[in-house]
């Protein structure tokens, strides 16, 4: 017996398939943007500057696509600003996530 199929449905899936797909690229997005923003700040904090600046936030997003924990992230950042003598909390660098986060959404016209 056939299987019968409501008109539209497979449409709607297909729809909802593609939605979910743009939902989760643009996720990616948003973190990628946003640990790079950080790790431009903290490189900042740390006293590196141009090439040195732009590979310590290259080396952030990269370490986080493999983690995508940002506890892991927050967690490098601080030990890293430590190693350089930069007193900062954890709160401190959670704050400034949050506000690279918001920074990454203007930017990638994300909805708030």
């Amino acid at each position: 017996m056939a299987e019968s199929r409501l008109p539209g449905f497979d449409d709607r899936e297909k729809s909802q398939e593609r939605k979910f797909q743009q939902e989760q690229e643009l996720a990616f997005r948003l973190r990628a943007r946003r640990n790079k923003l950080l790790g431009q700040w903290a490189a900042g904090r740390m006293g590196l500057a141009g090439d040195a600046a732009e590979a310590y936030a290259t080396a952030l997003v990269a370490s986080a696509v493999e983690r995508a924990d940002d506890a892991a992230i927050l967690a490098a950042i601080g030990r890293d600003l430590a190693a350089k003598g930069v007193g900062l909390d954890e709160e401190a660098i959670r704050r400034e996530l949050a506000r690279c986060a918001q920074t990454a959404k203007r930017e990638l016209g994300a909805p708030e």
